[in-house]
């Protein structure tokens, strides 16, 4: 019988763990390149004064199997809270045991206990193997809506324009 799997917030005596594995994501997806988080960042951002995340770990044996970064967020058409799960995350050797689906899983009842209502994520375009985990999960995928974005210097020249 397998180890049971375990799950835990993550404390920012993980954050060199948590950046290590999103690091591990990026290089999945082809796209560690895009990464240019360092671990203060994540603890800065994530286990100071005003969390901008959580995280929630996934364990077997002690050993990190996995990992769901989430924030809160906002539906104005739903009118109610829900949860954005920006990066999941299972180690190779424990795929296949349903620690992504846990993970989330858990996250969704946490945000239901919390008076939330749905549950939002990005895919990466090409992962047809992730699509494919959530649409199984019952995760599907927008069919009126996509994902925009500006960073970096682009951000940053947008923002800093004067109002008129």
């Amino acid at each position: 019988m397998p180890a049971p799997i375990t799950l835990r917030p993550g404390t920012i005596d993980d954050v060199e763990t948590i950046h290590a594995a999103l690091l591990r994501l990026g290089t999945h997806i082809g796209a560690h390149q895009e990464i240019t988080s360092t671990p203060d960042d994540l603890r800065r951002y994530g286990f100071g004064e005003k969390p901008a995340f959580s995280t929630l770990i996934a364990e077997i044996d002690g050993e990190f199997a996995g990992l769901c970064l989430h924030f809160p967020i906002f539906s104005t058409w739903i009118g109610r809270p829900g949860v954005y799960v920006q990066d999941l995350y299972v180690e190779d050797r424990f795929r296949g045991r349903r620690v992504g689906e846990r993970l989330l899983r858990r996250v969704a009842k946490e945000c239901r206990a919390a008076g939330g209502v749905y549950l939002r994520l990005s895919v990466d375009t090409d992962n047809e193997t992730a699509k494919a985990f959530y649409e199984r999960l019952g995760i599907d995928r927008s069919s009126y809506e996509q994902v925009q974005k500006i960073v970096g210097d682009a951000f940053f020249a947008f923002a800093d324009t004067p109002e008129e």
